[in-house]
């Protein structure tokens, strides 16, 4: 298969061990986190690790960047996209958040995707089927980050064709690597043997007030519906 992208590694990251700032060359780490912004604000579209599964991603207001990533996903484009930002006050200027200031800080960074209400700051053409966004602010370094250098949200989505399995190392998803500018390669991402490592972030539904809905389970789920219900006292939306 002819590879057109390039493959860049992140120091530390043969160890899996670079969802840190790595403690040693950060010459190299900065280079791959410019040329990843080089390569975003072109218009394209990136292999990226998270703290769950490695994931593709691209610049939410550049409707052209959606576009692709669909296109890389061969994904229906009534699948919604999740952004990820570097910080949780960048939420506010994205989302409509209905819940307490600090429960964001619990959960975020984190395994877990929070959907609410968007705001109109947000590409109206990112999602244009609905009111609602999912937002992640991963627990890795380098994606929060990338986000924080673009000074705008990522769209962000699982590095794997539609249906199939989530991926866990970059060689997983090299079937993908054709139609990809980058693939930033941070090592195995979790216990490759374990089916619990593939199940991503969990995604709960905060957009009303005082409730929640667990969209999918995935890897947080327990400890989530732990802080959301008796911490906050939210209720299951059912």
């Amino acid at each position: 298969m002819d590879v057109t992208c390039k493959v860049l590694s992140l120091p530390g990251g043969e160890n899996g061990r670079c969802r840190s700032r790595p403690t040693r060359d950060m010459k190299g780490w900065k280079e791959i986190l410019n040329t990843s912004l080089g390569i975003l604000q072109q218009g394209g579209v990136i292999a990226v690790p998270t703290d769950t599964i490695y994931g593709i991603a691209c610049l939410a207001q550049n409707s052209q960047s959606i576009s692709n990533i669909y296109n890389v996903k061969g994904r229906n484009g009534t699948k919604p996209l999740a952004i990820c930002v570097g910080n949780v006050d960048d939420i506010y200027r994205y989302c409509q958040v209905r819940v307490p200031d600090q429960l964001l800080r619990d959960l975020l960074p984190g395994p877990v995707t929070l959907v609410m209400e968007r705001s109109d700051r947000l590409n109206k053409e990112l999602n244009p089927f609905t009111s609602l966004v999912g937002v992640r602010i991963p627990d890795h370094a380098f994606i929060r980050q990338l986000a924080e250098v673009c000074s705008e949200p990522l769209a962000l989505t699982s590095a794997n064709i539609s249906s199939q399995d989530s991926t866990l190392t970059v060689e997983e998803f090299r079937d993908l690597w054709p139609k990809l500018s980058l693939v930033v390669d941070g090592g195995p991402i979790g216990e490759l043997s374990s089916p619990e490592c593939r199940l991503g972030s969990t995604v709960v539904d905060l957009s009303v007030p005082g409730k929640f809905t667990v969209i999918r389970d995935g890897c947080a789920l327990t400890s989530t519906v732990d802080i959301l219900t008796n911490t906050y006292g939210l209720l299951p939306n059912s």
